[in-house]
């Protein structure tokens, strides 16, 4: 149950989709004086070395964040990024690495905090024990006193009960790794249960795009119930290349690893589809590994 760890994957091309969304909904949330609660379903550790042991291992981040940061000036890239993806370099390459490079990449935890006012609020949860431990040190490093409240617990089963908070303003993210099927059930009851207490939040789903009926399944599930709520939607998905298993020269199979990954938002941003439509392009172009990269935006309500 505890064998995924974020920091093999931190940067990659999932986390660049999944951070450029949350930055530009975060954007648009706090320019209300209102106090906002932002809560993390499945926090991570929150900060990660993509020079360390884990990141340097996988090599993912190579073929997200870093393949972005290089992308000005190359052959075939844009001339110019779309703003969210301008904005989503400045945030966790600039400000996380302020003497230059991409040895720091931010997780949601620390992306959101930066981003926060002195008045808004964030509860985190992971249930990993290593995960947790090294969310807490890491957060005890900011010293945001009672603005931050990690919490070892499942996220599944307890965040509902800020629920509405008090400013009746909020952001769920609900990114947990999917590694046990059971995930796209229980982020469909979690949803549900979220909407009954609080169904003006705005609700952000990460969720991977995969071969297994569970991954199709769980958008159009999320569709439903926001329509059923009277809720808008909308939903974002990038594949980077082609999900079949290929034959190594010595027969042996080579999975092909995350190939493309979505984001639901249920009541997001009304600016958000325009800067999507403008910035997904350019990820295809840049991250694109195959001929079978390419993006989906869609919404609706």
């Amino acid at each position: 149950m505890f064998s995924y760890r974020h920091a093999f994957h931190a940067g990659n091309h999932a986390d660049v989709l999944k951070h450029t969304v949350l930055i530009a909904t975060l954007d648009y949330l706090l320019e209300k004086d209102t106090a906002l609660t932002v809560v993390d379903t499945h926090a991570g550790a929150g900060l990660y070395r993509l020079d360390g042991d884990y990141a340097g291992t996988s090599g993912e981040a190579t073929q997200g964040v870093m393949r972005l940061l290089a992308s000005k000036g190359s052959p075939g890239a844009p001339a110019e990024l779309a703003a969210p993806l301008a904005r989503y370099l400045e945030i966790v390459v600039g400000d996380f690495n302020p003497k230059g490079g991409a040895r720091i990449y931010p997780g949601s935890p620390f992306i959101t905090q930066h981003l926060l006012r002195e008045q808004d609020r964030l509860k985190l949860y992971e249930l990993h024990p290593t995960d947790s431990r090294t969310l807490s040190a890491n957060i005890a490093q900011l010293d945001a006193g009672r603005q931050i409240a990690v919490l070892r617990e499942d996220g599944f089963g307890s965040a509902t009960k800020f629920l509405p908070p008090p400013s009746r303003r909020a952001l769920v993210l609900c990114d947990p790794s999917y590694e046990l099927k059971s995930d796209y059930a229980r982020v469909q009851g979690f949803i549900t249960e979220a909407l009954k207490r609080f169904a003006t939040g705005t609700y952000a789903v990460w969720y991977p795009i995969i071969p297994r009926p569970e991954a199709h399944d769980l958008p159009r599930r999320l569709k439903t119930l926001a329509t059923k709520a009277g809720k808008p939607w909308l939903n974002a998905g990038l594949t980077v290349k082609s999900s079949k298993i290929m034959t190594t020269p010595s027969g042996e199979a080579k999975r092909p690893g995350l190939p493309a990954s979505g984001m639901f938002l249920i009541n997001p941003p009304f600016t958000l589809k325009a800067q999507l439509a403008e910035a997904l392009p350019q990820l295809v172009a840049v991250l694109g590994q195959d001929r079978n990269a390419a993006f989906s935006l869609e919404n609706g309500g």
